[in-house]
């Protein structure tokens, strides 16, 4: 796509969304106040009940670079599809709602990909709890990101330190598939493990973006899903590298995750139990006082998680 064609963008915000009311507003006003930077935020509502279409039509109406696409519930990988699929500039940049790109995200990133011949860049991330306390800072250096994409199993791969935080060439995208309707999550790996296939990815020694941590999401409830599928982009690289194309792979290979049936036993309760031990965890050096308070949240939501109850007692 030429300059002209894309109206001089720059980079293609994109974003997609479902009932995200609470958090809507604060991620709209991080994107749409970023400067230095030719861009349009792509948002596609993924069938939201709440008021999220609401505020997307209330920004949409005062912001033209906002461009909002409605459809059905489909989840997140397809309406990422539709949305990449509507960027018009050479580079693509992630946002999740919920998240927060800091001032200069995109401005900052943009000059290092016009700067080198690089496919990706992945941003530095600042992960905060659900009460806001940061947890910590990741950044990844170029040659840690490239040892990550190149990892050999589920264990030891590794990308970029939050799928928000990317932004990527708009034809390595196209020329790589784009994301695949194959994963309903895990999506991110899959994309980054192809397109690494097609040039360098950098890291970003600066914390461009804020992850929240959030009960319910995929990576909280849906962990063995997730693992399910980043082994498949595995064996999928592992098939393209062996024979130029994952086709026959797929062919012959189940790709619908069957969980346990175990899994589907676990209480609503016990599952806020254990996200709220872990952000304790995740805290308990760097905030006691914080980290008691995620404990003991722990505890309200099951009484019988032992080991809750010891460290909101301070053992």
């Amino acid at each position: 796509m030429s300059n002209q064609e894309s109206g001089g963008l720059q980079v293609s915000v994109v974003m997609a969304v479902f009932n995200g009311e609470r958090t809507l507003e604060a991620t709209l006003q991080s994107v749409l106040q970023q400067t230095d930077c030719s861009f349009e935020f792509i948002v596609v509502n993924d069938g939201s009940t709440d008021a999220t279409p609401d505020i997307l039509a209330r920004h949409a109406a005062h912001d033209r670079r906002l461009r909002v696409v409605h459809q059905e519930n489909t989840g997140l990988t397809r309406a990422l599809i539709v949305g990449c699929g509507l960027a018009r500039a050479p580079f693509i940049a992630r946002q999740d709602c919920g998240d927060l790109s800091l001032p200069g995200r995109l401005s900052s990133q943009f000059a290092l990909m016009t700067s080198s011949s690089a496919v990706m860049v992945a941003g530095g991330v600042r992960v905060v709890a659900p009460d806001g306390e940061t947890v910590n800072e990741v950044v990844c250096t170029s040659t840690n990101l490239s040892r990550g994409l190149n990892a050999a199993d589920v264990s030891t791969v590794a990308g970029p330190p939050h799928h928000g935080a990317t932004m990527f060439r708009r034809h390595a995208y196209i020329a790589c598939g784009g994301y695949r309707a194959t994963f309903p999550v895990a999506q991110d790996i899959d994309l980054w493990l192809r397109l690494v296939e097609f040039g360098d990815c950098i890291g970003q020694d600066r914390i461009v973006y804020v992850a929240a941590l959030e009960q319910g999401s995929i990576s909280d409830t849906k962990r063995d899903k997730q693992l399910f599928y980043t082994a498949l982009a595995i064996r999928s690289r592992d098939a393209r590298r062996a024979t130029g194309s994952d086709n026959r792979f797929f062919a012959s290979t189940a790709t619908e995750f069957r969980p346990d049936a175990k899994s589907n036993l676990l209480s609503r309760r016990c599952s806020e139990s254990r996200f709220f031990y872990f952000v304790g965890a995740c805290l308990r050096k760097r905030d006691p006082v914080a980290a008691r308070k995620y404990f003991l949240r722990a505890v309200r939501a099951n009484p019988l998680h032992i080991r809750a109850l010891i460290r909101a007692c301070g053992f």
